[in-house]
């Protein structure tokens, strides 16, 4: 399991990177990245609700109530224009964090 600090900072970028790939409820954004991670990264619908108004109220995402295959009404979110800008911006950012520390990681010995 993650830390708490890494799974709060990393959760907007990885919501907005599942909705780039299409529109999708809260319950299967929390499956679908229980899954990506195997198992690794567990959101709670209490942390990610939050997280998904916020990111509406910031209009880097909308959505849209509709009823499913089963009649219960369900909340699709998907990505805005200003999501995928954001998502390009927030990609930059992890990538150089990565790139970082595997550079620090290949020159310091392991720690046993």
């Amino acid at each position: 399991m993650l830390s708490k600090e890494l799974v709060a900072a990393s959760t907007v970028p990885l919501v907005l990177s599942v909705l780039a790939q299409g529109e999708n409820y809260g319950y299967a954004l929390i499956q679908r990245v229980r899954e990506l991670s195997d198992g690794r990264i567990e959101w709670t619908e209490g942390m990610l609700y939050p997280v998904l108004h916020w990111m509406q109220k910031e209009k880097l995402i909308e959505a849209e109530w509709r009823e499913a295959e089963t009649g219960r009404k369900r909340k699709y979110y998907r990505i805005r224009k200003e999501g995928r800008t954001a998502l390009g911006a927030e990609r930059e950012q992890w990538l150089t964090v990565h790139q970082t520390l595997n550079h620090l990681w290949k020159i310091q010995p392991r720690l046993t």
